[in-house]
């Protein structure tokens, strides 16, 4: 494509330019700046390139004229630096409800963001055909149709299904059919959900985006997340998800659990610091939160097995000791296995 000579378009593609091919270790002569210019339809001589890269630098563009590496320009301030462009990537190669034509359609628009040499210094690092990553390819039709629903106060149907083996192998069921009061998108533990009202219960249910098909944004009204939750003003998703645990939901009650030492950047991590820590001697620390007891909470406390001990509430201990029981049963260990 070749551009037409004012000044104006020579500006935008100096810049185009300098943000594609500079970067701190990469700058760029007035040769080499020319004679890209020129591919491009735009005659420029070394005079007036200099006076084209002050203007810019005057509209605030973070041009460094250096002599190390080599002598030239470079673009030394981008809108996404190469640290944060490649934490957005990991966090886009990580996500299994990306899909691999989507991952690899976002991991390019955020290589657009860096210099050619960055690009293709991160390329090589990046393996996205081995990791898991689910198929549903409606999930971004589905993230918007919910972000609208949420913005109008405004309730969505959708269809949600499941897993089933069939045939010896793993697919969907037909699914059913869900009309919900969307509040928040939530992501926790490499999974989209989102957190609604279904308006047969007063409370608040979790739905996995991967799972949802034909999402349709209605004009029903949503139901205020006021009536079903604790929340007034506005739906706190990051209060809501740090006392959830596996994105189920439960009554909330004040838990507290007997810990041993080892696991404490683990209780800190999931807890945060405004839970109340005591007892603390060279044995272990107790912990006391406010936390939603569910199905999900109990799965999360086995798999620390001995570390981590119930002391309240008293049904909560009881829901570990049956459980605990159910698995000693499976694995066929009686008290008189474990005397031997």
């Amino acid at each position: 494509m070749e551009y037409t000579g004012n000044t104006k378009m020579k500006l935008l593609v100096l810049m185009k330019l300098l943000t594609e091919y500079s970067d701190e270790e990469h700058p760029m002569n007035s040769s080499e700046l020319c004679s890209l210019l020129e591919q491009a339809g735009i005659h420029s001589e070394r005079k007036s390139l200099y006076r084209d890269i002050a203007i810019l630098s005057e509209a605030g563009i973070d041009i460094v004229r250096t002599k190390s590496p080599r002598p030239g320009f470079f673009i030394a301030k981008r809108e996404f630096e190469l640290p944060e462009v490649r934490l957005l990537m990991d966090a886009v190669l990580t996500a299994p409800f990306i899909t691999n034509k989507k991952t690899t359609e976002l991991t390019e628009k955020l290589k657009s963001l860096l210099s050619r040499h960055q690009a293709e210094s991160i390329s090589n690092q990046i393996f996205i055909e081995k990791r898991v990553k689910f198929d549903n390819e409606e999930i971004y039709y589905t993230i918007d149709a919910i972000n609208r629903a949420i913005a109008n106060n405004k309730q969505i149907t959708f269809q949600y299904r499941h897993r089933v083996i069939k045939d010896h192998k793993l697919g969907f069921d037909s699914g059913r059919e869900f009309t919900i009061s969307p509040y928040a998108l939530i992501w926790a533990n490499d999974k989209y959900y989102l957190a609604g009202n279904y308006a047969k219960y007063d409370d608040v249910s979790n739905y996995r985006v991967d799972r949802m098909r034909h999402v349709v944004v209605t004009e029903q009204e949503a139901r205020p997340f006021s009536e079903v939750s604790p929340y007034r003003e506005y739906f706190d998703s990051a209060d809501y998800l740090k006392k959830s645990f596996n994105m189920y939901h439960g009554e909330q009650e004040m838990v507290e659990l007997r810990c041993t030492n080892d696991i404490l950047e683990t209780v800190a991590d999931k807890f945060g610091d405004e839970v109340e820590f005591c007892c603390h001697d060279e044995k272990g620390f107790t912990v006391r939160a406010r936390v939603y007891v569910s199905k999900g909470l109990v799965e999360w406390l086995l798999q620390y097995g001995d570390r981590i001990v119930v002391q309240q509430p008293k049904h909560l201990r009881e829901e570990m000791i049956h459980q605990i029981e159910a698995l000693r049963g499976a694995y066929g260990i009686s008290q008189k296995t474990c005397a031997l």
